[in-house]
């Protein structure tokens, strides 16, 4: 699009992950559900994490991580959510600009710590999340660079920020920014809890204000309240003009007015840690979309870095992928 500084700016929960691996056993034995992401008290998670051997701290966040995918490949990226300024938010905001992700949100001077998520990394790869959303919740209007939305072909949002108030009310300004600028909205749901706590307002907020919906097959399912994929497909269709919907070993269906498209998975040698698969998928779809290549393409990107991504601890590229844009662009 014409005139655009950035091809995506990403609203989300700003959050140093805490990775540790463990045993099936430890997950039942503390009553967490396998998979899933819970929301905590600092007081909580470190009681859980005081159980735990040892662990790696990573930045992350569901929209950062996909924001460090995108300028890994070679795209324009921007990012804003809040940060107390405190150790921890010295470590994410050096973490995403080192990333090549511009990121200018001021930090809080007073307040909760900032975010954290321990990370319980099963065998088989699949993350249990136990989130302290400490200094995420303030981020409101106040934090949205206007021009910036302006100034990016996509303004992505992170579902998980949809729980305050003060940041649900800067994705429905974004949204109207972005627009009124002749810009595209996206948003992630980010987790099948997460709709089930929102599923209404995602439903409305999706078909009033949303261009591009990513979501995997369990967050279509539970926003259409059925285990019929074929069904939500069909729903999901009539409400929004794109939806890029993963199937992990399936691969993706990619649903828009005009075709209904499905890629297969990429090739995967050895699932080692799913962190962010979701997240890296978006980020090859946007960073292939925002070039102007189709829909298929964009798919193909998107599982290729997801890809990637399980094939390491960490859900940011931790080698170089920019030649998986590069052999799009030709």
């Amino acid at each position: 699009m014409a005139g655009a500084t950035y091809d995506v700016l990403g609203i989300g929960n700003a959050i140093v992950d805490i990775l540790v691996q463990t045993e099936d056993d430890f997950l039942s034995e503390n009553g967490l559900t396998k998979g899933a992401m819970a929301l905590v008290s600092a007081e909580e998670q470190h009681a859980l994490y005081d159980k735990t051997g040892q662990a790696i701290e990573s930045s992350g966040g569901s929209a950062a991580n996909t924001l460090a995918g995108i300028a890994a490949l070679g795209g324009r990226a921007a990012f804003a959510g809040k940060v107390m300024d405190d150790q921890l938010g010295s470590v994410f905001a050096h973490d995403i600009r080192a990333a090549g992700v511009t990121f200018d949100t001021a930090m809080a001077n007073d307040g909760a710590p900032t975010a954290t998520c321990l990370v319980l990394i099963s065998p088989d790869g699949q993350r249990t999340m136990q989130t302290y959303l400490g200094a995420c919740v303030d981020f409101s209007t106040a934090d949205l660079d206007h021009a910036q939305v302006e100034a990016a072909q996509v303004t992505y949002l992170e579902g998980y920020l949809w729980d305050p108030d003060p940041a649900r009310e800067a994705f429905f300004q974004a949204s109207r920014i972005a627009h009124d600028a002749g810009r595209k909205v996206a948003l992630s749901l980010s987790d099948p809890f997460c709709v089930d706590r929102h599923r209404d307002g995602f439903m409305a907020f999706i078909a009033e204000h949303v261009d591009i919906l990513f979501a995997n097959e369990d967050e279509i399912l539970s926003l259409f309240q059925t285990d019929d994929f074929d069904a939500a497909q069909e729903r999901v269709r009539g409400m929004v003009g794109i939806a890029a919907l993963t199937r992990s070993e399936k691969g993706s269906v990619i649903v828009s007015a005009d075709e209904i498209i499905s890629v297969p998975a990429a090739k995967v040698d050895r699932v080692i840690d799913t962190t962010g698969a979701g997240d890296a998928y978006a980020a090859g779809f946007l960073a292939a979309y925002t070039r102007g290549h189709s829909l298929k393409q964009a798919a193909q990107l998107g599982g290729l870095l997801a890809a990637v991504i399980i094939q390491q601890i960490g859900a940011r590229p931790s080698a170089s992928v920019q030649h998986l844009l590069q052999d799009l662009d030709g």
